[in-house]
């Protein structure tokens, strides 16, 4: 199935973008967020290769009227790459503070869309779109797979030896993979919604649905495991921890 995501917007809806993303930012240093803030680095740049390298370049499925495709696509990937990553793995983190983070990015994307179209009359307007139906299926493959290895490792967690019917290790706590799930769904979804309701995504459920299901929610069980492994050594405020200690900050 030919999915098809278009955007209409106008030039005031950057401009205004920028500006929440640097508020952002120094949001997530005051409070420390450091191992956040790289992250989301990191998926800007994963963004821009995929959008800019592969969707334009090798694939041909992207297209921007307007404005300058480079420039373009390289504040898209900073834009939702950045914030995108930075948003999962603050709800990884599991601080207790999911909500904040979650109204705070989600307010920020609608005030953005919404005073662009109050107030971007006169700015230059701009159109992007791409096609899916070349990569969609790859898209698909990566989500199952990174979810089989998750599900293979719960189900290898509660072994049980048929013989002695005794657990033949100790349990290790199962992963939750709803919670993974919601959170990869959840994303996509949010911006989703928000490009639909503000009038910058064109009319239509199934980029919603089907890009909420797959796009975001193909790299969760990858950043979840990265998440772990970088987490049993890092602090978000970048200090080190020390298992001896039972995770207490190395001084």
């Amino acid at each position: 199935m030919e999915v098809v995501p278009s955007r209409i917007f106008n030039l005031l809806y950057i401009y205004i973008d920028i500006i929440w993303l640097v508020i952002f930012i120094i949001i997530l240093l005051f409070t420390k967020r450091y191992l956040a803030i790289i992250v989301g680095s990191v998926g800007a740049i994963i963004y821009f290769l995929v959008d800019y390298g592969i969707f334009y370049h090798a694939l041909g499925t992207r297209e921007v009227n307007g404005i300058n495709t480079l420039v373009l696509l390289l504040w898209l990937s900073i834009s939702y790459g950045f914030t995108n990553f930075t948003w999962i793995w603050l709800w990884l983190d599991r601080d207790g503070f999911a909500l904040e983070w979650s109204i705070l990015i989600v307010s920020g994307w609608l005030a953005t869309a919404l005073l662009s179209q109050n107030f971007g009359n006169n700015f230059q307007v701009i159109s992007i779109k791409r096609g899916t139906s070349s990569y969609h299926g790859i898209m698909a493959l990566l989500m199952f797979v990174g979810y089989t290895i998750l599900i293979i490792y719960n189900l290898k967690s509660n072994r049980v030896d048929n013989k002695n019917n005794n657990k033949l290790n100790k349990p290790a706590k199962k992963i939750n993979i709803l919670w993974i799930l919601s959170i990869g769904i959840i994303v996509q979804f949010s911006w989703e919604a928000v490009l639909l309701i503000s009038g910058i995504r064109a009319a239509g459920l199934a980029p919603l649905i089907i890009n909420s299901l797959i796009e975001t929610n193909m790299g969760l069980p990858y950043i979840f495991l990265i998440h772990k492994a970088v987490t049993a050594r890092f602090n978000e405020n970048l200090t080190k921890i020390n298992p001896q200690l039972n995770g207490q900050k190395l001084t």
